[in-house]
């Protein structure tokens, strides 16, 4: 497994943990769809969340957030609207969590209804 991987793995439990103590349920992880992956799908009440997870050890780049691009919102987007429209799916939403590691602990930020 390749840093990157590594860092993506942690993101991903890191975001998980954060929205299980919200009282989100996480439905999926990791799910391909022609248009590329979705990170995490997440139910709350009677939406479902499908979210972009982007880690980040350090800041020397930037805040993890600005990794998602315009390119990678549009792949979000269909990733999306192909999964909802399979499992018919009407109440949903894009999410972005960041997660950053600051001393040694995953900082994070949720942007919700991102897209």
């Amino acid at each position: 497994m390749t840093h990157n991987q590594k860092v993506g793995k942690w993101g991903e439990q890191a975001a998980a943990d954060y929205l299980l103590t919200r009282g989100y349920e996480i439905a999926a992880r990791n799910v391909r769809t022609p248009y590329g992956e979705i990170d995490l799908i997440a139910q709350k009440e009677d939406f479902t969340i499908f979210i972009e997870v982007k880690a980040r050890t350090n800041s020397k780049f930037g805040p993890p957030e600005i990794a998602v691009t315009s390119r990678k919102q549009q792949h979000m987007l269909s990733c999306a609207e192909h999964y909802a429209q399979q499992k018919e799916i009407d109440h949903w939403q894009i999410d972005v969590i960041a997660v950053e590691e600051v001393d040694g602990k995953a900082e994070i930020v949720h942007f919700e209804n991102a897209i």
